[in-house]
C-alpha cells in the first residue's frame, strides 16, 4: 500500500522534477532530488538592441524622388548564396548577401492604410540610409517578402492588389510567374528547400510558401517545376479583422530546411502551428478544423488553446500546434534562431517571445519596444551562434528597422 502511493508521488513529482524513485518501497529509503534546469533562451543573452535605419520611402538609386510610404511590414535577409551585381536605373545598386529587403505597407496619406508600393534596400548596419528598389502598383499593400537564395528574385506577398508579385535584382516587377493562380489577399511568405541527404543524388524541391488572409489558406508555389505549380496545401486557418491590430490570419511563415517543416503563425488564436515534411504535402493535404474556447468567431478575436485545433487529410499526421495561448499576443512574425528556436513577435504589446519547438514551450521573452502597441512587423535572422546571432525586426512606431544582438 505504501509502495503504491510513493510511486504515485515520484510520477506527480516528475513532472516538475528528476528523482529516484526505484526503491521506495521502505521507510527506511533514502532519495535523490535534482531539480531540472530550463535551457537559457536566446532572446535573454541578447542585450543590445541599435536602429539600423529608417525605412520610409526617400527615392531610388537613380536620383527619383521619393514617395514617403511607411509602415514597414515584409522584412527579409539577402541570402548568402545570391551573388548580383545589376543596376537600377543608371546607378548601380549591388544586392549584397546580407542586405535587409523591406517593403512599406502604407503610403505617405493619412488614409493611405495599406496603399504602400514601395520595396527599399537597407546595408545591415547602423546609419543606413533606405535605397529604393521597386515601385509598382502590383506592390500595394506589401506585407512579405521572400528571396530565391541564388538569383535574388524577391517575392512580395501584396494584400490589397491582392497580387503575389516577383522584383528582379534590377527593380523590374512582374506577375507573369504568378499570374496562373487565383489568390485571395496574401499575407506572409517564406522560401524553402529542404537539405539534400549526404551522397544523395536527388534534387530536393524549392518552393515559396504563401499564405492567403482572404481564406486562411497555405499556398505551396513549386518552382523547381517549369512552369511553375501553385497548390493550396493547406486550408481552414481562422482569420478575422480587428479594429485595433488589424487583419489576424495564418502570417509569420519560417521554415526549416532541416526538417522540411514550415511553421505558420495563426494570429487569430495566438498559436504556432508546424507541418513536417511539408514538401511532400498534396491539394488539400491538412484541413484545420477549429472549434474556439468562445463560439464568436467571424471578426471577432478567438483564441483558443491547442485542444482548440483539430486536422484532417492525406497529410494530417505531420500536423501540431506547437503553442498556443499567453504571451502569445495578437502574434504576426516569426523566425528561426540558431539553435532551432522560433522567436515571434506580438503586435498585442510589443513582445518577442521565444518558443522551442522540441519543448513545446515558451523559453523566453522581451519587451523590444515599450511604446504603442502594434510596433513589430516582420521579423529576420542571421547568425550560427549566440555570438554572431542577430535579430531584425521592422518597427512601425518609429518607421525603421532595429537589430538585437549580444
Amino acid at each position: 500500500m505504501y509502495a503504491r502511493k510513493s510511486q504515485a508521488l515520484c510520477l506527480a513529482f516528475a513532472l516538475v522534477t528528476v528523482t529516484g524513485c526505484s526503491n521506495m518501497s521502505s521507510m527506511g529509503t533514502t532519495t535523490t532530488t535534482t531539480t531540472t534546469t530550463m535551457p537559457a533562451s536566446v532572446i535573454s543573452q541578447l542585450a543590445t538592441m541599435v536602429t539600423i535605419g529608417s525605412t520610409v520611402d526617400a527615392g531610388g538609386a537613380a536620383g527619383a524622388p521619393g514617395v514617403g510610404d511607411t509602415n514597414p511590414y515584409g522584412l527579409a535577409i539577402v541570402p548568402s548564396t545570391v551573388v548580383n551585381t545589376s543596376t537600377v536605373g543608371s546607378s548601380s545598386l549591388v544586392i549584397s548577401p546580407g542586405d535587409l529587403i523591406v517593403c512599406n505597407f502604407n503610403s505617405s496619406s493619412s488614409s493611405g492604410v495599406g496603399m504602400g508600393t514601395t520595396v527599399e534596400d537597407l546595408k545591415p548596419m547602423p546609419g543606413s540610409m533606405p535605397v529604393r528598389i521597386a515601385q509598382s502598383a502590383s506592390l500595394q499593400g506589401c506585407d512579405a517578402l521572400a528571396l530565391n537564395p541564388t538569383k535574388g528574385f524577391i517575392w512580395a506577398a501584396a494584400y490589397t492588389a491582392n497580387d503575389n508579385p516577383v522584383v528582379t535584382p534590377t527593380g523590374a516587377v512582374t506577375t507573369a510567374v504568378t499570374s496562373s493562380y487565383m489568390w485571395d489577399q496574401p499575407w506572409g511568405q517564406i522560401f524553402g528547400s529542404p537539405t539534400e541527404p549526404m551522397g544523395s543524388t536527388m534534387t530536393a524541391p524549392s518552393a515559396f510558401y504563401i499564405s492567403d488572409a482572404g481564406d486562411g489558406s497555405i499556398v505551396q508555389g513549386l518552382v523547381s517545376a517549369s512552369p511553375a505549380t501553385y497548390t493550396k496545401i493547406i486550408t481552414g486557418f481562422p482569420v478575422s479583422v480587428s479594429k485595433t491590430y488589424g487583419i489576424l490570419a495564418p502570417a509569420g511563415l519560417t521554415y526549416d530546411p532541416s526538417s522540411d517543416t514550415l511553421y505558420v503563425v495563426s494570429s487569430d488564436t495566438d498559436s504556432v502551428l508546424a507541418f513536417s515534411g511539408v514538401s511532400t504535402y498534396v491539394a488539400g493535404g491538412v484541413k484545420i478544423t477549429y472549434m474556439p474556447a468562445s463560439s464568436s468567431m467571424g471578426g471577432t478575436y478567438s483564441m483558443g488553446t491547442a485542444a482548440s485545433f483539430a486536422f484532417s487529410g492525406p497529410n494530417a499526421a505531420n500536423a501540431k500546434v506547437i503553442f498556443s495561448g499567453s504571451p502569445l499576443n495578437y502574434p504576426v512574425s516569426s523566425a528561426l534562431l540558431y539553435n532551432g528556436d522560433l522567436i515571434v513577435g506580438n503586435t498585442g504589446d510589443n513582445n518577442m517571445v521565444e518558443i522551442s519547438p522540441s519543448m513545446m514551450a515558451v523559453v523566453g521573452t522581451k519587451v523590444v519596444d515599450p511604446n504603442a502597441a502594434g510596433a513589430i512587423f516582420g521579423i529576420a535572422t542571421s547568425g550560427t551562434s549566440l555570438a554572431t546571432q542577430k535579430i531584425y525586426f521592422n518597427d512601425d512606431n518609429t518607421n525603421s528597422v532595429m537589430a538585437i544582438s549580444q
